[in-house]
């Protein structure tokens, strides 16, 4: 995998994470082509990455037996219409784009292209992301090494026999990085009205959230099992959680995975 020459279509955030992941593992920047229409999406690329880049999304694939379509699932269909009549039959295509399933794509592409769909998140890009993979049935165990590959190298991954599930779990890691960071702005938000200086509350805040996903990572317990570790009886945690179960903490956390999941799948039928 270390030198494969990897085509990435479209410059975003998506593309950059795992472009970041990808270098810190060593891989050759010079084996990697973004293309994108945005002067400034190219630009960017070229002068963080070092990365080949192009405005022709044919240019890039043309020799690159990988392809990650990184681009927005409102405009894939152009993509795929514009890509379909180039790919080599034994290119492997990895898509990131949330909803996009994998019979959509072999509508385009066709069912003997090989086609994984995974969705990573942003932490990718400090080599610490989350993604889930599927694949259709074109794909051998070479093809699914080479995703897996490629995905590792920003993070940990995970295979799903029930692509149905995808759409969970873009919900849960893809966009919960969103969640993390709303509840950390709270959080020092919350601080500041109670006297602290912003710039102490964003600290606490931040340094507390790092903390915890630390501990959560590396001590392997069960969330749940760490809530309770720190949880004093009658202490100030414990009146703090109680707290968040009356106003229904519990069910806000699902109302929003629920409506996530729901998004991803309304962006798949369109």
């Amino acid at each position: 995998m270390k030198n494969t020459p990897i085509a990435f279509i479209g410059g975003g955030n998506m593309a950059r994470a795992l472009i970041g992941g990808l270098l810190q593992a060593g891989h050759p920047a010079e084996s990697i082509t973004v293309a994108d229409p945005g002067d400034k999406a190219r630009q960017g690329a070229a002068a963080d990455f070092g990365v080949r880049v192009t405005d022709s999304n044919v240019a890039a694939v043309e020799a690159a037996p990988v392809v990650v379509l990184a681009v927005k699932p409102q405009i894939m269909a152009g993509v795929l219409t514009e890509l379909a009549p180039i790919l080599a039959s034994d290119t492997l295509l990895i898509s990131v784009a949330a909803g996009v399933t994998l019979g959509r794509l072999e509508q385009d592409l066709g069912a003997d292209q090989s086609l994984v769909r995974a969705m990573p998140n942003t932490p990718a890009l400090y080599g610490a992301g989350m993604t889930g993979l599927v694949a259709n049935a074109a794909v051998d165990r070479t093809g699914r090494s080479l995703a897996g590959e490629i995905l590792a190298t920003a993070g940990q991954i995970v295979w799903l026999d029930d692509e149905s599930l995808m759409d969970v779990v873009t919900a849960v890691s893809g966009s919960g990085p969103a969640y993390f960071f709303a509840l950390a702005e709270q959080l020092a938000l919350a601080g500041e009205r109670a006297g602290l200086a912003p710039t102490v509350a964003a600290q606490l805040a931040r340094q507390t959230a790092f903390g915890a996903g630390l501990m959560l990572v590396e001590s392997g317990l069960p969330a749940g099992e760490l809530r309770m570790r720190v949880t004093s009886p009658g202490g100030t945690t414990q009146a703090a959680l109680e707290s968040l179960g009356k106003d229904g903490f519990e069910r806000m956390v699902e109302s929003a995975v629920e409506a996530a999941v729901r998004r991803g799948r309304e962006l798949g039928e369109s």
